[in-house]
């Protein structure tokens, strides 16, 4: 039935993601366990988000014979947006620790509900292979939306997205505006409420990663 209605979305539902997730949503996980749990899930998220990276083959050595292999054929770059992103970003790192890192700063304006970008650093050769944008909950999609618009302005072409919750707004809007990337996610939760946060959600990731709540 998701599949059908968000042609868009990857549930990615491993019973390890679901068990930790749950831990992660409980308000009585404190910011050092949260943020621990964030990277792992994360982690466990990245076997299947990287299911389709360019692959080149290479003859090796092992300590017993000459075989072939194959390896990674493009640069790699994750994307987080701040501050929430940075969170998943290390659990990404630890499967794939060639990665490059770009840095997206875009905060919501609480009143306009509106993206504000403030900062970006990327690689200059971004575009030359696969770009992974990260952040922890997809709600509205203003700001997934703005930063992949950014991306593509860099060249991007192949672009995908990881986040932990999603809520049907963002996943639809992400499919209206960006419909050629997909989203992985480990939740697709029920709705947004009155003041566009995700229900159940996570509430606000980026303080409970920081502690600043």
């Amino acid at each position: 039935m998701t599949a059908n209605r968000y042609p868009n979305l990857r549930l990615l539902d491993h019973p390890l993601i679901l068990h930790k997730l749950t831990i992660a949503r409980d308000a009585r996980t404190k910011s050092p366990e949260f943020r621990r749990l964030i990277g792992e899930i994360a982690g466990l998220m990245a076997f299947e988000t990287f299911r389709h990276l360019p692959l080149e083959p290479r003859r090796i050595e092992t300590p017993v014979a000459v075989t072939e292999g194959a390896r990674i054929s493009q640069p790699v770059t994750l994307v987080p947006i701040l501050r929430a992103g940075i969170g998943m970003t290390e659990g990404l790192l630890a499967l794939l620790p060639e990665a490059r890192v770009g840095h997206l700063g875009i905060y919501r304006d609480e009143e306009t509900a509106t993206p504000v970008r403030y900062y970006s650093k990327m690689p200059v050769d971004i575009a030359d292979g696969p770009v992974l944008l990260v952040d922890p909950m997809l709600a509205t999609g203003g700001s997934a939306c703005a930063a992949a618009e950014e991306l593509r302005q860099l060249g991007c072409t192949n672009l995908r997205m990881i986040c932990l919750v999603a809520a049907p707004q963002g996943v639809e809007r992400m499919l209206e505006i960006h419909p050629d990337i997909p989203i992985h996610t480990a939740a697709l939760d029920e709705r947004l409420d009155e003041n566009n946060y995700i229900v159940p959600g996570l509430g606000d990731a980026g303080d409970r990663i920081f502690g600043t709540r």
